[in-house]
């Protein structure tokens, strides 16, 4: 089953971290990457909160709005895709997250759906 591992975190308080030791975590996520191996589906680190845009559409029309969507301590800063036996697996694995020290890892299966063949 696929889970999603959402990475929520304080961006002022990671923008704070030195370079040096940022590059020790990337480190880490690529070292976690090969020892996942298929089990890792994908994953990516997010811009931050003020290069996002909100779209709803409301009464059939489209609103569009700069920044995130609601302030939070806490924003979605990435998230990894992962393919694992069950939860306790995915929950053992969001664990190694190099993140999950100073960060939250929401960890949620995906909903899967019989795709139509074609004829």
């Amino acid at each position: 089953m696929q889970y999603l591992m959402m990475i929520y975190s304080n961006e002022g308080e990671f923008d704070k971290i030195p370079e040096q030791q940022k590059a020790g975590i990337y480190q880490e996520f690529n070292k976690l990457r090969e020892e996942l191996g298929a089990k890792f589906v994908g994953g990516n680190q997010l811009q931050p909160t003020a290069t996002a845009t909100v779209v709803r559409v409301r009464d059939g029309k489209r609103h569009v709005t700069d920044g995130p969507f609601a302030e939070t301590k806490e924003q979605l800063g990435g998230y990894i895709l992962i393919d694992a036996a069950d939860l306790d697996e995915a929950i053992a694995i969001a664990a190694r997250i190099p993140v999950a020290r100073f960060a939250s890892i929401e960890v949620r299966p995906l909903v899967v759906r019989a795709q139509a063949t074609q004829a």
